[in-house]
């Protein structure tokens, strides 16, 4: 593949900016395209996956690298996939043979699974001989994932509207409204999209709804809510009867929740900003449904995210824990007597999962509920992204 200097200028800059200025890649990548309307779809795709490559193997290219200019750097990525470099000066002192050569010396983990060591200590620590294949499959390159807005098509229907345009589909088994893109590309241009047939969402998370097991005319609590993604499908699989409540304590984050329901010929969803206890206590035992779907370390979903690993560290993921049990505590009062709760993480680390589960079961609060099921979804095992989710019950009595 020919290398061009503009997008590889793009690359550069994006890489800079991801990691002197601590940006997050998605958004790099956005206001990078923006910088360059006049790139075609090849150039977005080199960017984007050029970006996202250099950002999941950051801490191996840096150790293999003879220099830390981002150039060198990127020279060193484009060799370690089997290209030649063409002969500028940016990449001047960079052979093929020598970056192999000190690849092939490499015997450290977690050099060679581009992390920091302190995440391939806890890994092991607590995910033991799992962690060794686990990591190697959240080095992969994530598939994009599709749910199907079943109110207003079926999975078949959207596969046919989709081959049409030459867009290849194929339905992953056990995930009844899930389509994966056979080959990574924009389909938020297509009519399919704006006609709010389907959103970008990936199998694992999927299951988190449809843990709920949620019924039409049903008022579910979704209070975690973020931008909204599994508040939709809540509504969708309640057949648009009922009311969803999504909460979040960032209004921000609440913003497009309306936006994405109109274009999904929804109509439920109701969005409320968490300004604190009172508005908790006001909600105490008026949930059929609650969702808790809480802030994590993200270690479940690193294929799509690698940046992730990057800004984590020991102290992070102990504060985030905290909070975990926090909303445990707190929001589980909304439950009423005889409904379900679900508790969901995107991480992997039991710490974060069945052991906060344990920890509320035991405390007080927590006294009045039963755990009836939970999933440990490895990515290792599903393919998909790695998360954690446990079905709760509030006893009657």
């Amino acid at each position: 593949m020919k290398l061009f200097p503009n997008t590889v200028r793009g690359v550069v800059s994006a890489i800079d900016d991801i990691f002197n200025n601590n940006r997050y890649a998605d958004k790099v990548i956005e206001k990078t395209f923006k910088a360059n309307l006049k790139w075609g779809a090849r150039d977005r795709a080199f960017v984007a996956e050029s970006i996202y490559e250099m950002v999941r193997w950051w801490r191996l290219i840096n150790e293999i690298s003879p220099s830390k200019d981002l150039y060198q750097l990127f020279g060193t990525y484009w060799l370690l996939q089997g290209n030649k470099l063409p002969e500028w000066r940016e990449f001047k002192g960079l052979h093929a043979d020598e970056i192999n050569n000190k690849f092939r010396k490499i015997q450290e983990r977690a050099i060679l699974q581009s992390i920091p060591d302190w995440m391939d200590e806890m890994g092991e620590s607590l995910l033991r001989e799992k962690w060794d294949k686990e990591l190697n499959t959240l080095n992969q390159t994530a598939a994009v994932v599709l749910r199907v807005n079943s109110l207003k098509v079926t999975r078949e229907q959207l596969m046919n509207k989709f081959a049409e345009n030459g867009i290849e589909t194929y339905a992953p088994k056990g995930y009844k409204d899930a389509l994966v893109l056979a080959k990574r590309q924009n389909i938020f241009r297509t009519q399919e999209f704006k006609d709010g047939l389907f959103e970008v969402q990936d199998a694992s998370s999927q299951l988190v709804a449809t843990a709920l097991d949620v019924e039409p005319g049903m008022r579910v609590i979704d209070a975690c809510a973020g931008a909204g993604g599994k508040s939709l499908h809540i509504a969708t699989l309640m057949e648009d009867k009922g009311r969803v409540l999504s909460m979040d304590i960032e209004d921000w984050k609440l913003k497009n929740t309306k936006l994405r329901a109109r274009r999904n010929g929804i109509s439920i969803i109701e969005t409320r900003t968490i300004e604190g206890n009172k508005t908790i206590k006001r909600l105490k035992e008026s949930a059929d449904r609650l969702l808790l779907d809480v802030p994590c370390s993200g270690l479940g979903v690193l294929k799509r995210n690698p940046d992730t690993k990057w800004k984590l560290s020991p102290e992070s993921i102990a504060k985030v824990q905290v909070i975990q049990q926090e909303i445990l505590q707190n929001y589980s009062s909304m439950v009423k007597k005889g409904g379900l709760m679900v508790y969901a993480t995107c991480s992997i680390l039991p710490t974060e999962n069945q052991d906060q589960v344990e920890k509320f079961l035991a405390s007080e609060a927590g006294q009045s509920f039963e755990l009836l099921e939970d999933q440990k979804v490895l990515a290792q095992e599903s393919g998909f992204d790695g998360f954690y989710i446990a079905k709760l019950k509030r006893k009657e009595g």
